[in-house]
């Protein structure tokens, strides 16, 4: 049995998407664990939600980075744990430097709360490894900060060892600056760390995993999920 933990801090809001769309996959036990908790080693899988922790004061991620839970996801990184941020646990995980680079407010300064195509960039990691390369996927976003910006020579960095997992795109595959909601660098998505244990993406997929909800491609980064653990 996998064990997944989906943390909650003041103000998230996704937390419970998170955890009915992983309890849809057999062999799987969540459940949500507070922001003070100070160990998540019963856990096999940690989950950063998205929401707007601590209210996005000073920006979005600075506060709840320091909260007690961090530590032992830091602790748990080291150890090789697979852990996944989406939307405002991908401005936390960057707020910690579990991840480079950071999230800005959108170009246009607008919220945006919308249906994104991404494209798969690479597929060897064990958050896409149910997917093809160049795969697109449809999933929302709901953010104000969700522009990627990092150094040029993080980004080359990004680049060399097949970091970034998903560029916004148009609905051909095609990677313009149009297809970009809210004017991330290379139109960014989403990137993992460089040991591939730990994977941040503005996208939603907790949000497209019922086609009641119009897509069921976020099922496909669970899956990946789900089937690399059991394999340990």
């Amino acid at each position: 049995m996998i064990r997944c933990a989906v943390l909650q801090f003041p103000g998230s809001n996704c937390d419970q998407d998170a955890l009915i769309a992983i309890r849809s996959f057999s062999g799987v036990a969540a459940e949500l664990v507070w922001h003070q908790t100070t160990s998540l080693e019963a856990f096999d899988l940690i989950i950063l939600p998205g929401g707007f922790s601590y209210g996005d004061y000073l920006r979005s991620g600075a506060i709840a980075c320091f909260s007690p839970v961090m530590q032992a996801v830091k602790k748990a990184a080291q150890q090789g744990k697979i852990i996944l941020g989406i939307c405002n646990g991908f401005q936390i995980l960057c707020e910690a430097h579990l991840l480079p680079g950071t999230l800005i407010r959108n170009r246009n300064l607008l919220f945006r709360c919308e249906e994104t195509i991404l494209r798969l960039e690479n597929n060897v990691t064990p958050f896409t490894q149910a997917c093809e390369k160049g795969q697109l996927l449809r999933l929302p976003i709901a953010h104000g900060e969700g522009c990627y910006v990092a150094q040029p020579d993080v980004l080359q960095e990004l680049n060399n060892n097949n970091q970034i997992l998903l560029r916004y795109a148009t609905a051909e595959g095609e990677i313009t600056k149009a297809a970009s909601p809210n004017g991330s660098l290379e139109n960014i998505a989403g990137i993992c760390n460089r040991e591939k244990n730990i994977f941040g993406l503005m996208p939603h997929p907790e949000r497209a995993c019922e086609a009641l909800l119009g897509s069921t491609d976020g099922r496909f980064l669970f899956h990946s999920l789900i089937t690399s653990l059991s394999k340990k």
